[in-house]
């Protein structure tokens, strides 16, 4: 008990004294995740509002297989990706493998799906008189998607974030495609399970406590949005 009474002391010593391995790692978690929410969000925003504005055969499929796509393993598209972009793979060539860059690519992968479903679920959510009264006085196809947008903003957000925190606490694709390159591809997962198996407690209670941080602001800027 006092083992862990002491890498906790420890721990805090290490956050609040701006240890530069614990900051770098921080920030480096927070980089990727956030490029790679960004670009799923850029993809599964007009993505979401195609599905969902227009009926074509095989919607209903489409929508389910999306959303069972939410609970996809990390490793199942960590082992996807690294077979893409190892040397023998199709995408080979690229030279991106234990890259920041193919992390972000393999994030985007798995995040999109949450995004994508909660977004057209959010806007399933609005009330179709109001993209009849926007055509009513004129509104084409893309401004009546940008309205209905509009009015599910706070659902469509809560979508968004949820596939932030997603992307952030994820390990297994990190390690497979990421190799845990210290100071180049090492993030907060990776490094407090390359820290616990050395015996390094200390800073993985350090990693640990920012990501639960992280995780908590995460869940009350979700809470808020709910309430609004």
């Amino acid at each position: 008990m006092s083992e862990l009474w002491d890498g906790l002391v420890t721990a805090v010593k290490l956050i609040i004294s701006f240890d530069p391995e614990v900051m770098s790692i921080a920030g480096r978690s927070l980089a990727i995740s956030a490029t790679s929410s960004t670009i799923a969000a850029m993809i599964c925003l007009p993505l979401g509002a195609v599905i969902h504005f227009n009926k074509f055969p095989g919607k209903r499929t489409l929508i389910n297989i999306v959303q069972t796509l939410f609970s996809i393993p990390t490793v199942a598209v960590g082992l996807f990706v690294f077979v893409l972009f190892s040397r023998a793979g199709p995408l080979g060539g690229l030279d991106i493998m234990f890259s920041p860059i193919v992390m972000v690519i393999g994030q985007v992968i798995l995040i999109s799906p949450i995004m994508l479903g909660l977004t057209v679920s959010a806007l399933s959510g609005i009330d179709k008189s109001i993209a009849d009264t926007a055509v009513s006085l004129g509104a084409n196809t893309f401004q009546t998607a940008v309205i209905t947008l509009r009015e599910a903003r706070f659902a469509v957000l809560a979508g968004l974030i949820m596939g932030f925190g997603r992307a952030i606490s994820e390990v297994g694709l990190s390690l497979m495609v990421g190799g845990n390159i210290a100071g180049f591809t090492r993030t907060i997962t990776t490094a407090i399970s390359l820290e616990t198996s050395k015996g390094d407690i200390e800073l993985a209670l350090a990693l640990g406590i920012i990501l639960i941080i992280i995780a908590l602001a995460i869940n009350l800027v979700l809470n808020r949005i709910q309430q609004k």
